[in-house]
């Protein structure tokens, strides 16, 4: 399949970049725009390690074209920390442990993001919900819903 020009917004950047029309974002995001932390897993979509955003919303970049996202606004979890200090919800994981191999992190992390998003003081319920298409083979899950529960405490305590 021939290539063809994407313009592609991530993480708050307009890209422009030529990519077979077959792409999947997997792909342009670690290869074509260099954002090696989403992660290729299972590819096939069942692992969760490959999770961004997209307008908002958890996706799974290893099963969706590049091109069917053009003009959406797509956030990797190179996203997540400004000036070099990591987000809220990413120290939580570092301090929590709930990154074990890590590999399994960028995706549970987006995700989980999302769900702090819509729901700022989310059940463990809900967070194991939101969780739930994404895999760990390292933790029982216990750590990583811990480190969702203290990145959502700490949003609380900054409240007025």
């Amino acid at each position: 399949m021939a290539q063809r020009w994407l313009q592609l917004q991530v993480n708050g950047r307009l890209h422009t970049l030529a990519a077979h029309g077959r792409a999947l974002l997997l792909d342009v995001l670690r290869d074509g725009l260099q954002l090696t932390g989403t992660k290729q897993g299972c590819d096939g979509g069942e692992c969760g390690a490959c999770t961004v955003l997209v307008d908002g919303e958890p996706r799974l970049a290893c099963i969706t074209l590049a091109a069917s996202i053009e003009g959406r606004a797509v956030e990797t979890i190179e996203s997540l920390a400004t000036q070099g200090r990591l987000s809220a919800l990413q120290r939580a994981f570092h301090e929590k442990l709930g990154a074990q191999c890590g590999f399994c992190t960028p995706g549970m992390v987006m995700a989980a993001e999302a769900l702090l998003r819509r729901v700022p003081q989310p059940s463990e319920a809900q967070i194991r919900d939101a969780l739930a298409g994404n895999l760990c083979r390292c933790t029982g899950y216990v750590k990583i819903v811990e480190s969702v529960q203290a990145a959502a405490g700490a949003a609380q305590e900054r409240l007025p």
